[in-house]
């Protein structure tokens, strides 16, 4: 029983997928669950593993251009007194 539910587990994880020729260049067809996002990507080779991962965005303002906008509205913040400082 728990041998199917690893092997089930694993099954969402990864996904046996195509190797094709690119010119002089080896591809690999990347099923749509497994997108990544932008147009760049990081390939690195961990012992017989390759690993692909994301670039991560350079700047802070491409950060937050990734992020979702706020729906909710923020309360309204009153204006306190300023209290004088003795130096």
């Amino acid at each position: 029983m728990l041998w199917h539910m690893l092997k089930r587990i694993r099954r969402a994880r990864e996904q046996r997928v195509k190797l094709f020729r690119n010119g002089r260049n080896q591809a690999v067809r990347i099923p749509r669950e497994f997108e990544l996002p932008g147009k760049d990507a990081i390939l690195r080779k961990e012992g017989a593993r390759l690993i692909l991962e994301p670039v991560p965005p350079k700047s802070l303002l491409a950060l937050l251009d990734t992020l979702e906008p706020i729906k909710e509205e923020f309360p309204p913040i009153a204006e306190l007194p300023i209290d004088p400082v003795n130096f």
